[in-house]
């Protein structure tokens, strides 16, 4: 009878440890499903993770406790580790958005749903300024892009030369990821380049008897020429008519570039003899390539420029920005002179 009683203890003992494993076994994974699955982030609005190739699961930890401090991430590592992240993380930019659960925002990051950033190209006056400040805006690397933008290798085969490769980003904001790569961004700004150029565009660029090219060299003078947008349709007729009369377009901002100082405020007359193909003091026509990353403003400027029978240009006296355009060369020349006194008395040299 004591050894009958002695067995139902053992298995009353037995009994009760497995049901405290089980229970805890329970609580464990209810904890779990909690964590990952029930417990949900409040946010007042949208944050973001920005994960490179190079983190892990810690450090997208990390990042994801600062974007929705001071609620816990917990449940965040239960599922790194039991779905083995570190084998399946993508690089990206990801949306933590309020009501998310950790499971949420997981298989977000794992299945690749990226939410894209909005990538503004700029009107530089190079190409490095404007790589500087496209990579400022992704996960790009300068030097990377740089590769790109810089290899004639590369730009001769997408239709681009050293000199025309100014005319292939049009200033603009465009979606796209925040970890796309540099051969995917450049097919991406030829695909909008060519998007731009419709056939309404296309239409007037032919009625002007201009190439696409050669609109964007003449955008880009008409940029550095005047930053007054109701006056860019003025001057691109000024220069429109200069091309059609067989006249050097005598543009300043030409030699600027040739010479390598493009905000120098004044042009000496030694200056117009910089030996250089960009100088259209000395040779007639269009430069070979844009002198700077041309405005959408100026482009159209281009296309629908103003008629009129301006032949000359002179920066006005005050220094608005704006210009006084004159039909004659004597005209011209009292405006350029009045435009020489106003910079001997600010002593302006350069």
């Amino acid at each position: 009878m004591a050894k009958q009683t002695k067995r139902s203890k053992t298995w009353i003992y037995a009994a009760l440890f497995i049901f405290i494993l089980l229970a805890a076994a329970a609580a464990t994974m209810g904890r779990k499903y909690y964590m990952t699955r029930v417990k949900s982030i409040t946010l007042e609005e949208t944050a973001y993770l920005y994960i490179t190739p190079e983190d892990n699961a810690e450090s997208v930890l990390s990042k994801l406790k600062e974007a929705i401090a001071p609620q816990s991430a917990d449940g965040f590592m239960l599922l790194a580790e039991h779905n083995r992240f570190d084998s399946r993380r993508r690089s990206g930019k990801f949306a933590i958005k309020d009501g998310d659960t950790m499971k949420d925002i997981y298989y977000r990051i794992v299945s690749n749903t990226q939410t894209p950033v909005k990538l503004t190209i700029p009107s530089t006056r190079s190409i490095p300024q404007a790589v500087g400040i496209i990579c400022r805006q992704l996960m790009l690397d300068s030097a990377e892009l740089s590769r790109y933008t810089g290899s004639a290798t590369y730009y001769n085969r997408i239709g681009y030369t050293t000199e025309t490769l100014p005319s292939l980003f049009i200033p603009e904001t465009y979606e796209v990821y925040w970890d796309i790569k540099p051969e995917e961004l450049m097919i991406r700004l030829s695909k909008e380049r060519r998007k731009f150029w419709n056939d309404e565009r296309k239409a007037k660029a032919e009625a002007i008897g201009l190439t696409f090219e050669e609109v964007a060299t003449l955008a880009s003078i008409v940029d550095e020429e005047t930053n007054d947008n109701s006056e860019m349709p003025i001057v691109a007729g000024l220069y429109i008519n200069r091309l059609k009369r067989g006249m050097p377009l005598q543009a300043d901002p030409t030699v600027k570039y040739a010479l390598g100082d493009p905000a120098r405020k004044r042009i000496l007359k030694k200056d117009l003899e910089v030996n250089s193909k960009y100088n259209t003091y000395k040779h007639t026509g269009l430069p070979p390539g844009p002198i700077r990353i041309a405005t959408k403003q100026a482009l159209e400027s281009v296309l629908n420029y103003k008629k009129h029978n301006y032949l000359y240009m002179c920066a006005k006296e005050d220094f608005s920005g704006t210009h006084n355009f004159a039909k004659t060369l004597s005209e011209h020349n009292a405006n350029a002179q009045r435009y020489q006194q106003a910079l001997n008395r600010r002593n302006i040299k350069r």
